[in-house]
C-alpha cells in the first residue's frame, strides 16, 4: 500500500507516529510511506529580493527542519521504504495534489481534533484536504 503521511513537526504529527509505532500491522514491509511537509511559500515580494539558490535552501531547511526527528522514528525500521518529500504552498492543496499525483493508496495524518464549530470559522487541513482530495484518509487525534 502506498501511504502519504503529511507531517508538520506538532505534537499531532508525534500522536499519528505514535499510533504508528503502537500498530505494528502498518509497519509492514509491504507498506510504502512518503513523508511531506508542505513549507508555506515566501510572500512574492519578500521571494523577489532573494536570489533563487537561497530561497532553495531556505525551503530544504524549513522541511528537514520537520523530517530530521522523524527520520530518527524510520531508522529503528530500516526494512521499511520511506521517502521524504518537501514541497512548498498551501498545506491542504499541497498534500491533496501529491495525494492525486502520486496516486496514493491512503492518506494519514495527524488531527489537531477541533469541533465542527471551529473548523466551519477557521477551517483546517484536515478540512481542506477531505473537501479535495479523493484518496482515502485515516486521521488520527
Amino acid at each position: 500500500m502506498k501511504i502519504l503521511v503529511p507531517v508538520d513537526g506538532s505534537p499531532y504529527t508525534k500522536r499519528m507516529l505514535g499510533y504508528l509505532a503502537a500498530n505494528e500491522e502498518w509497519l509492514g514491509v509491504t507498506n510504502a510511506f512518503t513523508l511531506l511537509h508542505a513549507v508555506p511559500a515566501v510572500p512574492a515580494r519578500a521571494a523577489s529580493a532573494i536570489d533563487r539558490d537561497t530561497l532553495k535552501s531556505f525551503y530544504e531547511d524549513e522541511a528537514e527542519k520537520v523530517f530530521k526527528p522523524i527520520r530518527a522514528f524510520f531508522a529503528k525500521k530500516p526494512e521499511l521504504k520511506v521517502n521524504f518529500v518537501g514541497k512548498t504552498g498551501s498545506a491542504a492543496e499541497t498534500i491533496a495534489a501529491v495525494a492525486e499525483k502520486g496516486d496514493f493508496d491512503l492518506i494519514m495524518m495527524g488531527s489537531h481534533g477541533h469541533g465542527t464549530l471551529t473548523n466551519l470559522v477557521m477551517g483546517s487541513v484536515a478540512t481542506k484536504v477531505l473537501a479535495h482530495c479523493k484518496t482515502p484518509v485515516l486521521l488520527v487525534r
